[in-house]
C-alpha cells in the first residue's frame, strides 16, 4: 500500500470529524425523507387493503403499526449500545452524540409499541395489559430509556455524562435478547414469533409483505431521524462551546475546535 493511500482517512474515520458528518448527512436526509415517507406511507396503504386475518378481523391491522415500532424499539437501543461501544472503547467524538439522539426516539417507538399492543390485546386477550414475560421486558426496555435521558440531563456537561450513560446503555441492553425470545422461554400470553423465525415466517404473504415495507419505511424514519437529531445535538455543543468561550473571554482558546475535529 502505498503512503498517499495509507494517509487517506476511513469512511467511518473520516465521520469520526463532525464537520465531515454534517456536509454528508445534509446530502443524505433528503433521500431519507423521501424513501422513509414513500415506503411508510406505501407499506400502510397496502395494509390497508390486506385481507383480515379470519378469527382476528380488521383488528389484525393493528399489527402494521405495532409490529414495526416494536422492532424500531429494540433497534434503536441496540444502535446506542453500538454507540456506547464506540464512547467506552474507541472514544468516537460521534458516539455519545448518537446516543443521546437515539434515545427519545427510541422511547417514542417504545411506547408507540406498548400503547398499539394494548389496543390489540384488548379485544384479543379480554384485557388491556398482563404482566406476562414479553410485555413486562418492554415495559422495562421503555423505563430504561426514561432512565438513560434523565441521567443525561441530570449532567449539564455532556462529556462528563458519555461514560456513566453509555455504561447504563450497555447494562441495559441485557434486556433485548429477553424481549425476543421471552415468549419462546417462557408461556406467555402474547403470541410467538411469527415473522423472525428460523423456520421462516408463519404470515401469510398478503400480510407479510405489506408489514416488511412498513418496517423499511419505520427503518428510514428512524435512519432520518436520527440524523437529523444528531446533527441538531452537534450545533447545540458548538453552541455551548461558543458561549463558555465567550465567558473566558476573547484570550481563549476557540472552544469549537472540540466539535470540529
Amino acid at each position: 500500500m502505498s503512503d498517499a493511500a495509507a494517509s487517506k482517512p476511513g469512511f467511518w474515520t473520516s465521520l469520526a470529524n463532525p464537520t465531515r458528518f454534517m456536509g454528508l448527512s445534509a446530502s443524505m436526509l433528503p433521500w431519507l425523507w423521501a424513501i422513509a415517507g414513500v415506503l411508510t406511507i406505501g407499506g400502510l396503504a397496502w395494509a390497508w387493503n390486506a385481507p383480515q386475518d379470519y378469527q382476528q378481523g380488521v383488528t389484525v391491522r393493528i399489527m402494521y403499526i405495532h409490529v414495526p415500532a416494536a422492532w424500531l424499539a429494540m433497534f434503536a437501543y441496540a444502535v446506542m449500545a453500538a454507540s456506547a461501544l464506540g464512547t467506552l472503547i474507541w472514544r468516537h467524538p460521534l458516539a455519545d452524540v448518537s446516543i443521546r439522539a437515539a434515545a427519545p426516539i427510541g422511547a417514542a417507538f417504545t411506547l408507540i409499541c406498548l400503547i398499539t399492543g394494548s389496543l390489540w390485546g384488548r379485544p384479543m386477550w379480554g384485557t388491556w395489559w398482563v404482566w406476562d414475560a414479553r410485555l413486562t421486558s418492554v415495559f422495562v426496555l421503555m423505563l430504561m430509556y426514561l432512565g438513560i435521558i434523565a441521567l443525561q440531563r441530570a449532567m449539564d456537561d455532556p462529556a462528563k455524562a458519555a461514560r456513566p450513560v453509555a455504561i447504563l446503555v450497555l447494562v441495559g441492553s441485557v434486556n433485548i435478547p429477553i424481549i425476543k425470545f421471552s415468549v419462546d422461554i417462557w408461556n406467555t400470553l402474547h403470541q410467538p414469533a411469527s415473522v423472525i423465525r428460523f423456520d421462516g415466517p408463519t404470515i401469510h404473504p398478503t400480510m407479510l409483505w405489506p408489514l416488511l415495507v412498513t418496517a423499511i419505511g419505520f427503518m428510514g424514519l428512524f435512519a432520518a431521524m436520527h440524523m437529523l437529531a444528531m446533527r441538531n445535538e452537534i450545533r447545540r455543543r458548538r453552541a455551548a462551546a461558543l458561549r463558555r468561550a465567550g465567558a473566558r473571554g476573547p484570550s481563549a482558546a476557540p472552544a469549537t475546535a472540540v466539535l470540529e475535529g
